[in-house]
């Protein structure tokens, strides 16, 4: 009836009880007259258990040798999952990651893919087998050419699922797992967890890259940027879990099948105009009595930045069309008159992005378009980021140009530029999901040059020492000198090295330094119907100040708000955001 592929995850063949269990429910798949294509991880725990053997004897093995240490976990799986299957009836082969056709770079434990040479593998399901394919793995050519095994990383089975189902038009990638499906934030955490019967690949790498563990990043992107429907569901039940969809689909071409240009589309958005607060009440409450005033005024506020400080205040900044300016500075002045603090106003603004799949994954690209606008001399006055957009706030004159400069730097066609486009996300929910991403760290940059190529020097810096910002807010006060303050959030674990990576640039700028932030936690809501309801930030602000919680910093997207609170606070805002948008009630 179908070609599928179906991916199972290493507690559904934990034990050879599970195995049994998983060869039952393939075979059944198999009567319905399915050609099937199966992947498996490694049993339960034992890549960490090969990695704990080689630290044993090593603290710094070498990274092929441990390629081919863990490609061993997954070929036990498939070899037994291949011998429960025939012992059911189910004529079946099992497949390496070399032997089924995955080609890969010569990178060693974190190769992407190139290719699926799949040839053998379709002559294999024209005879009739099922094949189970080891995920995880792959084969490239050393410099040498000979044959070298790989590994994808973390997370690597379901990268290989999806791409299988990618080179083989399969109809679905069914990625089958521990828990019903995609739900709207993490059960352990919050009981009251749904699940989602759909959401977009956009929308599921946002929540992936916020710490969401269901799915795989990479694997999402693939989806996303070929169009191939991935489906999660549950290991143990018939139910048909989430449907990720992509209105995307481009077709395979010959720079790699995950090497592909990872931007993929320019906007750029005219008639902006940014209003900013400087020195505003550092307390609950502040950001949601602000945009709730704007939203009962009809005021459509579209990026948000609000940036952390020493003492009791903060800066708030934001974009409104022009049109709104008017009003939305009339209730900004009451509000100012009310809790204190500086208006400042700025038309003749321009919003300019560009999106893809995971492009805040890889750190240089949001580098390169810094350093593009850069050389072309156009200031940021705003920055927002997320896994799917970059957006800058500039000077519209220079809109154009910037607009020829990004486009030419990426590589883009006139059909993925949109000038001025329409609203996106009419009937779709403006919050599918919450989520909570406590391992991040926040830093100060304190007093850099407010000029073209700031941003871009700090953010090249931390890409060459491969670390990927999380957000970087800039803030509306200015220093006596000009400078103003930046500060961005990151790994935890990339603190150390980015502090290192940063002292050469910070000592050729006069007064610069670099300063950690308090303990944080970011709570995000995530929605693709965000854009077109207005008041979604407002509503996320306000279910924080009911619980007393403080927000030390802002950062929203197109389809993404995220705050950063106290690290003690962080369930509390969980609870609180995912209960206030109604998503603990079952559709």
């Amino acid at each position: 009836m179908a070609l599928l592929v179906q991916k199972f995850g290493g507690t559904s063949v934990g034990s050879v009880q599970r195995i049994q269990e998983v060869a039952k429910k393939i075979a059944a798949s198999k009567d319905l007259g399915h050609d099937l294509v199966i992947v498996v991880s490694a049993m339960g725990h034992t890549t960490d258990e090969l990695t704990n053997l080689a630290k044993a004897i090593s603290n710094n093995p070498p990274q092929r040798e441990l390629d081919m240490l863990l490609a061993t976990g997954e070929q036990v799986s498939i070899a037994l999952l291949s011998i429960a299957l025939n012992e059911l009836g189910i004529q079946s082969i099992s497949m390496t990651g070399s032997q089924v056709g995955i080609v890969t770079e010569s990178s060693h434990g974190r190769a992407r893919i190139l290719e699926v040479r799949t040839e053998r593998l379709r002559t294999l399901l024209n005879a009739g087998n099922v094949v189970v394919v080891a995920g995880f793995q792959g084969t490239s050519l050393s410099s040498v050419g000979t044959a070298e095994i790989t590994t994808l990383g973390r997370g690597g089975s379901d990268t290989s699922a999806v791409a299988l189902a990618t080179a083989l038009k399969a109809c679905a990638c069914e990625i089958y797992t521990d828990v019903p499906g995609v739900l709207t934030t993490d059960p352990r955490k919050v009981k009251e967890a749904q699940l989602m019967q759909a959401l977009s690949c956009d929308e599921m790498l946002e929540l992936a890259s916020l710490g969401a563990a269901v799915l795989h990043p990479r694997a999402v992107e693939i989806a996303r940027n070929y169009g191939t429907k991935l489906v999660v569901r549950s290991s143990w039940t018939n139910e048909p879990g989430t449907t990720l969809t992509s209105t995307a689909g481009r077709s395979l071409g010959r720079e790699g099948l995950e090497l592909g240009r990872p931007v993929d589309g320019l906007e750029l958005l005219e008639n902006q105009s940014v209003l900013g607060f400087a020195h505003l009440p550092d307390q609950p409450g502040v950001a949601a009595n602000l945009f709730e005033a704007l939203s009962k005024g009809g005021v459509n506020v579209d990026l948000i930045i609000q940036a952390s400080h020493e003492g009791n205040s903060n800066d708030i900044a934001f974009t409104v069309h022009a049109e709104a300016i008017n009003k939305a500075k009339e209730i900004c002045e009451h509000v100012v008159k009310q809790l204190g603090g500086e208006l400042s106003t700025q038309s003749g603004m321009a919003k300019l992005s560009i999106s893809g799949a995971g492009i805040m994954g890889r750190p240089g690209i949001a580098a390169t378009l810094f350093e593009t606008l850069s050389r072309a001399g156009i200031n940021l006055r705003l920055i927002a980021t997320s896994e799917v957009k970059v957006s800058c706030v500039i000077d519209s004159k220079l809109g154009v140009k910037a607009q020829r400069a990004v486009t030419d730097a990426f590589e883009l066609n006139d059909n993925q530029v949109k000038i001025n486009p329409g609203v996106t996300g009419l009937g779709e929910p403006a919050v599918r999901g919450v989520a909570l991403d406590p391992n991040q760290a926040q830093v100060n940059v304190r007093n850099v040059p407010d000029k073209p190529g700031t941003a871009a020097s700090l953010c090249s810096i931390l890409a060459d020492a491969g670390i990927s910002i999380d957000a970087i807010v800039q803030s509306e006060r200015k220093h006596q000198n000009g400078g103003r303050d930046i500060t961005f959030t990151l790994k935890k674990s990339d603190r150390q090295i980015a502090g290192a990576a940063l002292t050469s640039l910070l000592a050729k700028w006069p007064n610069s330094f670099l300063e950690d932030g308090p303990a944080i936690t970011r709570i995000s809501a995530v929605g693709a119907g965000m854009p077109a309801t207005a008041g979604t930030a407002a509503r996320m602000f306000r279910a924080l100040a009911d619980s007393n919680i403080n927000i030390a910093m802002i950062a929203t997207s197109e389809i993404r708000t995220s705050c950063v609170v106290a690290e003690k606070d962080g369930l509390a805002a969980l609870q609180a955001v995912h209960s206030h948008f109604g998503l603990d009630k079952s559709n």
